[in-house]
């Protein structure tokens, strides 16, 4: 895996690593400490295009990794959409 790669925390959340509470749709995503800013931001931009996806927190540790969570509307069939582009 090379740094510039989101890391999907699938094991912490059930169905499939995506959280419903309510009309949303969580996904929980690591970035590894080497990935730039602007990296970072075509990512989630590329999530954001392609998936659905939008930013609803961002967290920076010290060692520089970022922990990412992405929400959506949730709907009951997302034909076509799937999870976060790995």
């Amino acid at each position: 895996m090379s740094s510039a790669e989101a890391v999907a925390d699938e094991d912490s959340l059930g169905d499939g690593g995506a959280a419903v509470e309510g009309k949303w749709e969580y996904r929980r995503l690591r970035l590894p400490p080497g990935v730039s800013r602007p990296a970072a931001a075509t990512q989630l931009a590329i999530h954001a295009e392609f998936a659905g996806w939008e930013l609803s927190t961002v967290r920076l540790y010290a060692d520089g990794t970022r922990r990412v969570w992405l929400r959506r509307r949730h709907q009951a069939t997302l034909a076509g959409l799937r999870g976060p582009i790995t």
